[in-house]
């Protein structure tokens, strides 16, 4: 703008100089301004520099091309799983865990396994015991035979329940012949309840045979024999007041250091039972104690007769209370034993009216 004010200045002077020229003179007559600002005009547009260019105010733009497609890697394939040369699959089990198994009873344990993997099991492939409870079974024992892939097979062991009440677990593992464990743990959990048909030894006194110091006597009485007796008192007062259902009188004979006893029929011990029972002797008339004092005495013998082994012995004087009894029978487990029930005079046999209440052989 600068260059070109010069020339507007310069156009401006001759403008002037051509209206000057035009002034009114002595010729009154007057141009039509239009033609002056035409001649103006050209004048201008003739003084412009041809070489002098605007810009046009309108930008154009382009077209952005579009953004190329993103193309996904290639992934190499996965790769395939390597082969498994010792694998099992477990398929099924008898005795599932928990189940009932009686004391000491004998059972087999199977499980089946599938070969899954890609080599074949031998017999020098085991099943081999691990920890907890074993039950008597193999510490290793050996697979049956050969098995291929996608085989099955049944592995068994022999078992026994222990003779307590109670859950036990025993856990195994397969390997194979090289001695590496490829299953690591599988097992047999059973619980032991022990069920008793029990003993009343009040209900079948009448069944039993009965001796005293002086022979053999006969059950029911009467009370009067100097022998000595054995009978049902069944609702007496005894000497702590109480009046129970079962109480089974032994008397010993009328001597000094009498004796009675009571051998009864056979009976095969359930694991986890206990002979119960409380003893005591009969109160007098007025309720007060006699000046009962015996020993009372268990024990048991395969044949009924010598040897027998005792069970327990109590001695007891009439005090005003019972004496509760309970020996555990479980390490006779199975066996088949005559029992017998004595009462020994604790020196003079005076008032020993000497009572079992309630013996009984049962699974408290």
């Amino acid at each position: 703008m600068r260059k070109l004010f010069p020339i507007f200045a310069g156009i401006a002077l001759m403008i002037m100089g051509v209206v000057a020229c035009n002034l009114p003179s002595s010729n009154p007559s007057q141009q039509n301004p239009s033609t002056i600002m035409t001649a103006a005009a050209l004048t201008v547009q003739a003084q412009i520099p041809p070489t002098v260019a605007f810009a046009s105010p309108v930008a154009t733009f382009t077209s952005i091309p579009p953004l190329p497609t993103a193309i996904p890697p290639t992934l190499p394939p996965p790769a395939s799983p390597t082969p498994i040369c010792d694998n099992a699959q477990f398929i099924s089990e008898n005795y599932p865990d928990n189940t009932n198994v009686a004391p000491g009873a004998n059972f087999t344990k199977t499980w089946t396994f599938k070969n899954i993997g890609v080599c074949s099991w031998t017999p020098s492939y085991a099943i081999v015991f691990s920890n907890g409870d074993s039950m008597s079974g193999p510490a290793v024992q050996a697979l049956p035979g050969n098995v291929n892939p996608g085989q099955t097979v049944d592995i068994s062991v022999a078992l026994t329940a222990p003779s307590a009440n109670g859950t036990y677990k025993g856990v195994w593992k397969l390997r194979n012949a090289a001695g590496v464990v490829f299953v690591n743990q599988f097992w047999a959990q059973i619980k032991v309840a022990a069920t008793s048909s029990g003993f009343d030894f009040h209900t079948r006194a009448a069944s039993a045979s009965w001796v005293g110091s002086a022979g053999a006597i006969t059950f029911g009485g009467p009370d009067t024999d100097p022998n000595g007796f054995a009978m049902y008192r069944n609702g007496q007062r005894l000497e702590d007041g109480s009046t129970p259902a079962k109480v089974l009188e032994m008397h010993p004979q009328w001597v000094d250091n009498g004796v009675m006893t009571g051998i009864y029929q056979p009976y095969t011990i359930t694991a986890g039972e206990h002979f119960l029972a409380k003893i005591g002797f009969l109160a007098k008339a007025d309720g007060s104690c006699g000046a009962g004092d015996a020993i009372f005495q268990l024990s048991y013998s395969a044949t009924g007769s010598p040897p027998w082994t005792g069970l327990g012995s109590w001695t007891k004087t009439c005090n005003g209370s019972l004496q509760n009894i309970d020996v555990n029978l479980n390490s006779l487990a199975g066996q088949n034993l005559r029992f017998a029930l004595a009462v020994l005079a604790n020196g003079s046999s005076g008032q020993d009216w000497a009572v079992w209440v309630s013996p009984r052989i049962e699974i408290p």
